[in-house]
């Protein structure tokens, strides 16, 4: 059995991995994954940004390994925004990033919005989770205006704003409609009724 860089064995590498929400103690785990793609395929994230969006994100674990990351930006009422969905480069193609999207996609139908936005160059990844390309995004007026004032330079590339369309080029808009609204009534666990007593 050999060992990977990160100490665990090659035979754990291969077992089944896990989908969950990050905590504060995967920031750093998430930032390597993060910094494998930095630059041209993603926007690099400093430790501060990644432990102020540790609740967007979801990790994917085999054993205590963190081996991919995605997350969840919501943008407004109706439309979310996956991100930064990454896996470490000796395990890609083994369906971790799909999980990976899968969980955020649940999550999507679970607070009730209605699509879901990626900007990406793995246009043949996400048209296989249901993803179209598209020109323009339909918003609202008030959307638009209320948009254009946010801090976040994602917000900004989701905008197609002028000043972020270096870090933009090449990448393609892509967009998941959510076929069915979720049922919003929260669902609830029963125990079955417990036997009366013989009496």
């Amino acid at each position: 059995m050999s060992s990977l860089p990160d100490g665990s064995s090659t035979a754990a590498a291969a077992g089944p991995v896990a989908v969950d929400r990050a905590r504060a103690a995967d920031v750093r785990a998430i930032k390597a994954l993060v910094d494998c793609y930095a630059g041209p395929v993603l926007l690099e994230k400093t430790l501060a940004n990644l432990y102020e969006d540790v609740t967007e994100f979801w990790v994917a674990r085999r054993g205590t390994r963190v081996v991919g990351c995605g997350a969840l930006h919501v943008l407004w009422e109706d439309i979310g925004e996956i991100r930064t969905v990454a896996t470490l480069p000796d395990v890609r193609g083994q369906g971790i990033g799909h999980a990976v999207c899968a969980a955020i996609i649940d999550e999507v139908g679970r607070l009730g919005l209605r699509r879901l936005f990626v900007l990406t160059f793995e246009v043949t990844f996400f048209a296989g989770l249901g993803f179209r390309p598209i020109d323009e995004l339909d918003l609202t007026p008030e959307a638009l205006t209320e948009l254009r004032s946010s801090y976040d330079a994602g917000v900004a590339e989701f905008l197609d704003l002028p000043f972020v369309k270096p870090n933009t080029l090449g990448n393609t808009r892509m967009l998941l409609h959510l076929d069915h609204p979720p049922d919003p009534s929260p669902k609830r666990l029963t125990a079955p009724p417990s036997p009366l007593p013989a009496g």
